[in-house]
């Protein structure tokens, strides 16, 4: 006999999951950098909603001069000319600052962090000179800076050495971080330019500025170094800490006279923790040859790092232009935004690597302290005794030289005389510099540049 069959029961469908929220984003400026991280986002949208389980949208951009981009979907519609009143309206999530300097950019980030947005930003000098005041209200707030692009365009050093490199202890950095200078030295090396024709080509290019004082100085590497050094070794630096010196007295016969003693010349960013005493300089340094940073040419970065366990590594790729830069940004605002579409404020880990309370200053090792190999060029009257006079003095200064090149011959003429040294600490140098360029048998200033050959 059959069972009787059961009644139907009507089953409640599942509720429903509500649509995840859109995160919305606020853009500060849309120049080179800012165009092509709209680029990025319109054509990469469906990947990046993939990502995110949520779309990202534009809310508007702040630019005084922009005017309406149909093809990439800004409309007048999205141009505010108010920055301040962007990035309090309480849709906004993200704030992208990307005008750079110090201000309005220092002002209208506080602002963010204040009204509960995280901020992503590609401005190194900002966060150089005013880092500890923006990080320390993110922290208080609880609250994420992104900084990738701030330091090696499209490298990703600052997630690497935050992250990846965690677990171990950093002892030096070595940096190219200035496609600029990088790029003038290139030319001077491969096209046997002075550094005046090398600088005119590269801002005929598009690759150095009207005035290149910020990079061609060493500023702009100094900026980035100081971010290096907190994230590698866990302290503050400030710019006016980092010894800097640039390009500008660089001459073809000096990278000549390099490339035939086996080295490359390369304005490096440099930071060693000896034992909690930093060293923190940028400056051009003679690499050899054989060196991975030898070949990096042209605009591109390289950042060589050695840790107690790993050992060495580096990290090498564009470091400016449009859609290198951009795509670091890209990358920041994805983070934070995964984090804000699980429902959580802040990108997780500290943006530093360090809580705000554990970042001591850095305790910087004086220059003169500061112990270096040295490439040496005199010009000096060809007659006897000047090898003898100038080795007598640096023999008295604790300073040995490894060998010596003398090119040309002539009574009354000066001739060039090359000597590469042995280490020796900074202030002996100058010393005996200052009593070489005394001899009447030496004409003009002595020319040094700093040799690293070990790594």
């Amino acid at each position: 006999m059959a069972r009787p069959r059961a009644p139907r029961r009507n089953l409640p469908l599942p509720p429903r999951k509500p649509p995840v929220k859109p995160i919305r984003i606020a853009l500060l400026g849309c120049g080179t950098v800012g165009e092509g991280f709209v680029r990025l986002m319109r054509r990469n949208a469906a990947m990046f909603e993939r990502r995110l389980g949520a779309s990202l949208e534009l809310a508007g951009v702040a630019d005084r001069s922009l005017k309406p981009i149909p093809e990439l979907g800004i409309g007048k519609e999205l141009i505010v000319r108010d920055g301040a009143a962007l990035v309090e309206r309480p849709e906004v999530d993200i704030v992208v600052e990307l005008f750079g300097g110090h201000e309005p950019a220092r002002t209208l980030a506080l602002r963010a962090l204040a009204a509960g947005k995280d901020v992503v930003t590609a401005n190194k000098a900002l966060l150089a000179e005013h880092g500890a005041e923006i990080f320390g209200a993110a922290a208080k707030a609880g609250l994420a800076i992104g900084f990738e692009a701030s330091v090696g365009g499209g490298v990703p050093i600052i997630r690497t050495l935050r992250e990846a490199l965690a677990g171990d202890r950093q002892r030096a950095v070595y940096g190219i971080v200035n496609g600029t200078c990088n790029s003038i030295l290139s030319t001077m090396t491969d096209a046997g330019r002075e550094f005046a024709d090398a600088l005119a080509e590269a801002q005929r290019a598009g690759l150095a500025e009207a005035d290149p004082t910020l990079d061609i100085d060493g500023h702009d590497a100094a900026h980035k170094l100081c971010l290096l050094v907190t994230l590698a070794f866990g302290v503050r630096l400030e710019p006016r800490q980092v010894y800097t010196e640039g390009i500008r007295r660089l001459t073809l016969a000096d990278i000549n006279f390099a490339r035939e003693l086996g080295y490359a010349v390369k304005l490096l960013a440099i930071a060693k923790d000896d034992d909690g005493a930093i060293e923190a300089r940028v400056h051009p340094t003679m690499v050899p040859a054989r060196h991975l940073l030898a070949g990096v040419s042209g605009a591109y970065n390289a950042i060589f790092i050695h840790g107690d366990a790993l050992g060495s590594s580096m990290y090498f790729g564009q470091g400016a232009g449009q859609m290198p830069t951009a795509t670091a940004v890209m990358a920041d605002v994805l983070e934070i935004a995964r984090h804000r579409a699980a429902g959580a404020r802040g990108a997780g880990a500290p943006a530093l690597g360090y809580p705000m309370p554990h970042l001591k200053r850095a305790r910087v090792k004086p220059m003169d302290d500061v112990v270096c190999e040295y490439y040496l060029r005199f010009m000096a009257r060809d007659r006897p005794g000047v090898l003898g006079a100038i080795a007598s003095i640096l023999g008295r200064n604790g300073i040995s030289i490894v060998s010596v090149l003398q090119h040309g011959r002539g009574v009354e003429t000066t001739v060039p005389v090359i000597m590469r040294t042995h280490e020796a600490p900074e202030r002996n140098l100058k010393r005996a510099l200052r009593a070489i360029g005394g001899l009447k048998m030496v004409a003009g200033d002595p020319v040094y540049i700093r040799i690293q050959e070990r790594f």
